[in-house]
This record gives structure tokens, sequence and C-alpha cells, in this order.
């Protein structure tokens, strides 16, 4: 076999025509497959199943300081939620506050704190023109969103295997006073799955940024959501920033969507003394508490650390065959014709791949066309706007596997056909 960019025009076009009968065939089986989103499968959630019938009413009230969950009060979380993600994130229990089911709605609501009222006494943002984040891409999309749906200018970030380009991270925040934060998921990134190197880590904590309200928003989504027992480690950012003095910059977030279940997880923040006592002044006009009932079951389920590891690693026997399965076909499909490049996570929901520049959408049109649907291809930049036009973000993890594979050779086929017409449009 040889590289396609190795191929007579001639070669190109037979090949093209081999590849356009298998993808038709497939068109004819009229596939309904979806790799668009991280969802957990249904064989994942049934792993949590037993938190459904795991408390009774006499434990509505065993809270550790004996406070009645099913009443107002206890705002920042019930004590064992705070502890349990105090130990998930190796930070103390009083930097917790404890939020519903989704991570995402507190990072929104940070931002929507900052936009109407400030940061720690610093001017709202709405009351400031052009205010801008740095948005390291690929990303996540749903973060690009929160910016976009508040008028915030985003600049992309370039990211390598090690995290986002610092030097520009740096050259960008400590110069311009408008730029006031930073999107990072810095643990199996999605979607390229790469786990921030203990070097970029520090340089995070040791920025001094010219706004003095500058957040980074440190999204750890995925921090115990390992593949195997090789695994990534991450620095943890609040040790470090004690070095420079900066813990008020981070806001960290995590939730159990993916550990528990997606719809009825719990969330959190972890941030400095400042920090927490600012949100909960604004929380406590938002509401009066968070689903109690909801945390004390979270904590009963898991009670013992050993026991999260244990959840964690049934998540994984069920995750990396699909992972595997995915790389085994692009190493079979795509590798021997030089035409992508993917990355090879230990953790986290997700495969980036890269196909050659300018085929990205087009790839994603014939997945669409043949019954695979794909995240929308450039949703992993800024804007929707992939510069290279390259990025699909794999999502292996909710298709059973059988439909996976399908998936998976439809996927192949489309990036060689894709490929082939980049290449023969050059001989034109």
């Amino acid at each position: 076999m040889s590289f396609y960019n190795k191929m007579t025009k001639t070669e190109l076009e037979n090949e093209k025509i081999k590849l356009k009968k298998k993808y038709e065939n497939f068109k004819q089986m009229n596939l309904k497959l979806n790799m668009s989103r991280g969802k957990p499968s249904t064989e994942q959630l049934e792993l949590s199943s037993g938190m459904l019938n795991n408390i009774t009413c006499d434990d509505l009230s065993k809270t550790e300081d004996g406070f009645e969950t099913r009443n107002y009060g206890m705002l920042s979380g019930i004590p064992e939620a705070k502890k349990f993600f105090a130990n998930i994130l190796d930070v103390t229990p009083d930097m917790i506050i404890v939020g519903e089911n989704s991570s995402l709605s507190l990072m929104y609501n940070c931002v929507h704190i900052a936009m109407q009222f400030g940061i720690l006494g610093n001017k709202p943002w709405k009351d400031i023109e052009n205010v801008k984040f740095l948005c390291p891409a690929p990303g996540y999309d749903r973060h690009f969103a929160i910016c976009e749906i508040f008028g915030i200018e985003m600049i992309s970030i370039p990211m390598d295997e090690n995290g986002p380009d610092m030097d520009k991270v740096k050259m960008l925040a400590e110069s311009d006073p408008l730029v006031k934060g930073i999107w990072c998921v810095p643990k199996y990134s999605n979607p390229t799955g790469i786990t921030y190197s203990d070097e970029v880590v520090r340089k995070f904590a040791a920025l001094k940024p010219a706004a003095q309200d500058f957040r980074i928003f440190w999204d750890n989504a995925y921090v115990v959501h390992h593949l195997s027992k090789k695994h990534d480690e991450l620095l943890n950012i609040f040790d470090v920033c004690k070095d420079y003095g900066s813990e008020d910059m981070v806001l960290e977030f995590t939730s159990t969507s993916k550990i528990t279940f997606p719809g009825g997880g719990i969330s959190a923040i972890a941030t400095s003394e400042k920090n927490v006592q600012s949100i909960l002044e604004i929380m406590s006009i938002q509401t009066i508490c968070n689903d109690k009932i909801n945390q004390l079951r979270h904590c009963l389920f898991f009670s013992t650390s050993q026991k999260l590891d244990s959840h964690m690693q049934a998540h994984a026997s069920i995750i990396k065959p699909k992972f595997d399965l995915v790389l085994e076909k692009l190493e079979e499909k795509i590798k021997p014709f030089g035409i992508g490049s993917w990355t090879n996570p230990n953790g986290g929901y997700f495969i980036s791949f890269n196909s050659m520049n300018g085929c990205g959408k087009r790839i994603g049109e014939l997945c669409k066309q043949a019954g695979v649907v794909l995240t929308n291809v450039g949703a992993t930049y800024p804007y929707g706007i992939d510069p290279y036009n390259r990025n699909i973000r794999i999502a292996p993890t909710f298709p059973p596997i059988k439909e996976l594979s399908i998936a998976m050779d439809v996927f192949c086929v489309c990036v060689k056909i894709a490929s082939i017409e980049k290449l023969l449009r050059e001989y034109e």
C-alpha cells in the first residue's frame, strides 16, 4: 500500500471508484449511528443503579452534623459532599461549593456573576467594552458557546501534547487588561485527551495578568476517568499557586455527570476562600440550597475512596474496548495511506482526529449522508471555525460496540474519499 500523496492521478481515480462502491453500500444500509457527543452508554449508567434505592427516610437527617437534608440550608453543600469532592480534587473541604448535576452550569454562573456584578470588587464585565477570553483549541465547544452568548471575544490558543502555548498565554494575559480569563480542560483534555504537563501548570500558577479579575476556568471534568492502570498525573494547580500567591486566580470545576448519571449527578467548584465567599453571596440570592438529598445519596454510594476507584475501573472496562476498536480501525484503514493523525489518550471521553488540511467538513458531510453523525466539524474551535478544516472529535462511548465498528468503517471510507478528492483537485 502507498501513501495517497505518492499515487498517480490514475491510481487515485481507480481507488476512488472502489471506495465509492463501498460508500454506496453503506448508504443502502440506512444507518443511524451517532458519535457526536461524549455520553455514557446505557451499560455505564447501569453501574450506578444501586444509588437509586440506597437511601431511606432514616438516612435523610444523618449528615455528619445531623442536619436535615430535606429542609432548606447548607448552600455550599453537606459536609460529606464537600469532603467527597475535596478528595477527588485534592483540596480542602472549605474550598468546595457543591452544585447541582452540571459543572457547566456552575461555569456559566461564574461568567454571569462576573458580567453582572464583577469579581471581588472589580468592574462588572458588562460595563467593559471588548472583554476577551483565551481559548485553547481544539477545545470544548460548550465553553466557547458561553463566551458567544455573553458577547465575549475569543482568542484561539494553539495546543500541543503538553497543553496550551504558554508563551502566547503569558503574552496576552500579562499585556492586555481586557483579557479576563482562559478555558482549560487540564486532564484528558476535550477533545485531544492530553494532560497538561507540570511545566504548563506551573506557568499558569505563575501568571501575572494585567487584569486583576483574570480567572483560570480549570474544568477538571475527567480527573478520575482513566482508561487503564496506566494513567496520567496532573500537578495540583492550587499547590503551585501557593508559591506565587495566586490562589484567587483559579476556579476549578468537576462533577459526577459521567461517574453516575449525567442528568442526576452533583457538581462542584473548588477555589480560594475569597472566591468562595463572593460566589456564595450571589448564590444566596439565586437559591436557598441545592439538592442535599442527592448529595447524600452520592456520598452513601461512594462511602470510601476505594468504592469510587472500583466504580471507575468498571467504567473503564466498558469504555476501553471501544477506544481500542477506534484506534485499531484508524491504524488499519488510515495509517497506511498517510491521510490523518490522531491522539491515543490514557483517559477521558474523546479521540481527536486530524485529517489532511481542508478535508474536515467534507468528511462530516459524507458521514452524515451515510447515516453517521459526528460532532460538527469546526466545533472544537472558537466560533466553529477550524482554520485548517481538519479536526474531528470522535466520541466512542455511547454506541454499542457493534454499531461503533460499523460507524468507524464508514468514517474511514469517508476520510479516504475526501482525501482523494483533495489530491485530485491538485491535478486540475
